[in-house]
C-alpha cells in the first residue's frame, strides 16, 4: 500500500506503467510466499516439549509464551524469532517510513493547498495504522523476553491484534465528509445535551 501511494503521488504520470497488474501480482504472491515461510518457521521451532501444567497463560497461542514453557534450551529459538522478527517488522516498517518521507517532500512542492491538504489526508490515515501497527508488534516481538511479563505480552497482544483491526474503518471512514458531518452533529448533540 505505501509503495501504491509512492508512485501515485511521486509518479503519477508513470503510475499505470509502473503498477501494471504483473507488478501487483508479484506483490501479493511474495506477500503470501513470506507469510507462508514465515508461518513455517514457526511451526519448526516451536518447542518439542513443555513443562509443568503446559496451560498458556494467554489470548493466543504466541510463540513467546510456548517458549516460557517449554523444558529445553531455547537461545537458538529466540534468536530465530529475533531475526524473523527484525525481518518482518523492521524492514517493512522502516521501508514504509522511507516511502512517506518521500512522499512528503513530494507533497511539499504541490502548489495548492487543497492538492497538499487531500495528499497529506489519503496518506495520514494509512501512516497511522501502520505506526499503530508496527509499534506494537515491534514492542511485543522485538524486546529481550526476560524483560516482558505476561500482562504487559497480554495487553499488547490485544492492542495489536483487537485495537488496531477495529481503529482501521474508524480511520479510513473519518476521511469521508458524509462521516465527519455526521461525528459532528453527534458531538454536538452531546454537548448541548
Amino acid at each position: 500500500m505505501a509503495y501504491d501511494r509512492f508512485v501515485a503521488i511521486c509518479n503519477p504520470l508513470h503510475y499505470t506503467v509502473i503498477m501494471r497488474g504483473k507488478v501487483c501480482i508479484q506483490l501479493a504472491v511474495a506477500s503470501w510466499a513470506i507469510s507462508f515461510f514465515l508461518t513455517l518457521a514457526q511451526v519448526v521451532i516451536r518447542p518439542k516439549r513443555l513443562c509443568g501444567h503446559s496451560v498458556i497463560n494467554h489470548f493466543t497461542c504466541e510463540l513467546q509464551t510456548l517458549l516460557k514453557l517449554a523444558c529445553s534450551d531455547t537461545h537458538i529459538n529466540e534468536m530465530i524469532m529475533l531475526v524473523t522478527s527484525l525481518l518482518v517488522l523492521v524492514v517493512p516498517f522502516v521501508f514504509i517510513l522511507a516511502t512517506y518521507m518521500r512522499i512528503s517532500l513530494a507533497v511539499l512542492h504541490i502548489h495548492s493547498a487543497q492538492g497538499r491538504t487531500k495528499a497529506f489526508s489519503t496518506c495520514g490515515s494509512h501512516l497511522t495504522v501502520v505506526t499503530i501497527f508496527y509499534g506494537t508488534a515491534m514492542f511485543m516481538y522485538l524486546q529481550p523476553q526476560s524483560k516482558s511479563t505476561l500482562d504487559q505480552d497480554k495487553l499488547i497482544a490485544v492492542f495489536y491484534g483487537v485495537v488496531t483491526p477495529m481503529l482501521n474503518p474508524l480511520i479510513y471512514s473519518l476521511r469521508n465528509k458524509d462521516v465527519q458531518g455526521a461525528v459532528r452533529r453527534t458531538i454536538t448533540r452531546t454537548v448541548l445535551v
